[in-house]
């Protein structure tokens, strides 16, 4: 027998129950690394209304994990993001691990409760529970060891934020700058974005997954990471300072504080483009994440962990098992 076989699965009792408390999570919890640097924020802010608006935040935040109530009126749109290590066994299948994250994102709906955003886009139908075609969004992630699920939920806002751009190669790292800022100020002085933020971009790839690996970089990395490259590293520094200088602080007011961090992911992408998409998390930046084991144990933490050495290989294979296989 494989060692696959052997292994056990992880229950769907047990996913749609630890489902159920992310979405309680992520939607009246802030996430540490976020509130860390909101605090730093609030405490450097020069302008009088950003810094209200801060403060109120704050004691919000506060309010809403005493009382168990949603940190917001809006709870944006709910996803999922799962991530499988190799071995991981699911009981019934994947068809059943979704299942399980749909009713469990319905029943939090009625029971957090999160406001019911999802409706179809020509009849308007709402079935009240976040749940339709294609909502939630499940997107996946695996690593090469563990038989282990990493359950990911974002309550990331629904209607603006996000800005796509294709630039070329000849637009060069300024090209990249006046896109970023050109968003931002849209972002600030249109509302098209809840500030501060964490703040997201992609470079690269085809459109779609640039749009994807911005997305990713806005909500699944945490205050305070760096790319592993150091000369993006360096830019993420750069335009977290750069977004801080235009004048913009708390919900477009004028301030200093409107990027709380500012993460870049990149992809490979054709020859003659160099695609870039800007993302705005949210003020309210709402994720929780559970890694749930075989024998019935559930790790609770907040960094998704997401953008591993894996998630970021260039070569054809995998230097690890290439390695195991020779």
């Amino acid at each position: 027998m494989t060692d696959q076989a052997n292994n056990a699965a992880i229950s769907l009792d047990l996913i749609q129950a630890t489902a159920g408390e992310l979405m309680a999570k992520a939607a009246i919890e802030i996430p540490e690394d976020y509130l860390t640097g909101l605090k730093a924020a609030a405490d450097s802010e020069t302008g009088d209304l950003s810094s209200f608006v801060l403060q109120a935040m704050l004691e919000n935040y506060g309010a809403a994990k005493e009382d168990r109530r949603a940190m917001c009126g809006d709870t944006g749109v709910p996803r999922w993001y799962v991530k499988l290590g190799n071995e991981a066994r699911v009981e019934g299948g994947m068809v059943a691990l979704e299942t399980a994250l749909r009713r469990a994102t319905a029943e939090a709906t009625d029971g957090v409760p999160l406001r019911p955003n999802r409706v179809h886009p020509l009849w308007r139908t709402d079935h009240n529970n976040n749940v339709g075609m294609g909502a939630p969004e499940i997107e996946y992630g695996f690593e090469p060891d563990g038989d282990w699920i990493d359950l990911i939920t974002v309550h990331k806002g629904g209607l603006f934020g996000t800005d796509y751009r294709m630039l070329f190669p000849s637009d060069g790292i300024e090209g990249i700058k006046r896109f970023y800022l050109d968003s931002l100020v849209a972002f600030g002085k249109r509302g098209l974005a809840c500030q501060p933020a964490i703040i997201g971009i992609g470079l690269g790839g085809s459109k779609d997954t640039c749009m994807v690996l911005g997305k990713r970089a806005s909500t699944l990395r945490v205050v305070g990471s760096s790319n592993p490259d150091p000369k993006i590293a360096e830019l993420e520094d750069e335009f977290k300072d750069l977004g801080n200088s235009i004048g913009m602080g708390a919900m477009g007011f004028v301030g200093s504080n409107m990027v709380i961090d500012c993460n870049i992911e990149v992809g490979y992408c054709h020859t003659g483009g160099m695609q870039m998409s800007v993302h705005a998390f949210c003020l309210s930046s709402r994720r929780a994440v559970a890694r749930l084991h075989p024998d019935g144990r559930v790790e609770h933490r907040t960094d998704p962990d997401w953008f591993t050495p894996y998630q970021r290989r260039e070569t054809v294979d995998w230097p690890a098992l290439q390695e195991a296989a020779e």
